[in-house]
């Protein structure tokens, strides 16, 4: 929505962005051709851009209409980051849950395990034996993805996420108002993009900036990465497990180093 085309309004913005993807249907595969469209949730890599409900309840319509499983490709977002155990579970209440589900990263705390989950219509229309991968059900790794759902379960990781973003976007949004260069704070739960901007009013994107905001954090004790197609966005991903004292010192490092580099 930040970089929707200036002027519209967010419905406006979402319909632009829904003639968009059914001009693909026309230019580039028609409707009955698509065997699945998959989205994410929140964008990771793409510089952590939630979808707007509003945005899914219209792609759930046309998947529903032309026969297309919509795929919640969430690698990154899943496990509890949002304060859902799926993100898409918020999909789910406004009546448009996904047809299938992709999750990796989390899920295992460290183990390499990725997984798929769907109706069980779904996943029996697959001939036996004909999905499969060189790790394929490890036993090691489905141990230890067992294992951290069970503690994300029981110690509530959901509301640890949602206790997090109470503190943080708070953090975020006091120096968005005190500092032109950060012209975007946006996420869903735990999960938080900061956008770097030249300036508020022309949104020139200002990687530069963000390049030498890591450095600095860096020789402070604080690991930032970068997102975004221009590469100017501050992803905030920490750790749920993360202390009252860690959070508080890395948001202090973090404003630090955005003075440092005024």
């Amino acid at each position: 929505m930040y970089r929707a085309p200036k002027g519209y309004s967010e419905e406006e913005a979402i319909q632009y962005y829904i003639d968009k993807l059914l001009k693909l249907f026309d230019e580039a595969a028609p409707a009955s051709d698509v065997a699945a469209i998959i989205i994410e949730p929140l964008q990771g890599e793409g510089g952590f851009i939630p979808v707007p409900i509003e945005f899914v309840k219209k792609l759930r319509k046309i998947c529903d209409d032309n026969g297309i499983m919509l795929i919640a490709d969430e690698v990154q977002c899943g496990n509890c980051r949002t304060g859902k155990y799926f993100t898409s579970e918020y999909w789910k209440e406004a009546g448009a849950a996904p047809d299938i589900i992709a999750t990796a990263k989390s899920m295992g705390a460290g183990v390499p395990i990725s997984a798929i989950s769907a109706r069980e219509e779904v996943m029996d229309a697959a001939p036996a034996g004909t999905i499969g991968g060189t790790y394929c059900g490890n036993p090691l790794a489905c141990a230890a993805a067992i294992k951290t759902m069970e503690i994300m379960k029981e110690e509530d990781y959901c509301a640890k996420s949602l206790h997090i973003v109470s503190v943080v976007r708070k953090a975020f949004e006091k120096m968005k108002e005190k500092y032109d260069i950060i012209g975007d704070v946006r996420g869903i739960g735990g999960m938080l993009g900061v956008e770097f901007v030249k300036d508020k009013e022309s949104k020139e994107p200002n990687p530069e900036f963000v390049s030498k905001l890591i450095q600095t954090a860096l020789q402070k004790g604080l690991l930032l990465e970068n997102a975004g197609s221009f590469g100017n966005v501050i992803r905030f991903l920490a750790p749920l497990c993360m202390t009252e004292e860690q959070m508080e010192a890395g948001l202090k490092i973090f404003e630090e180093s955005i003075l440092a580099n005024l």
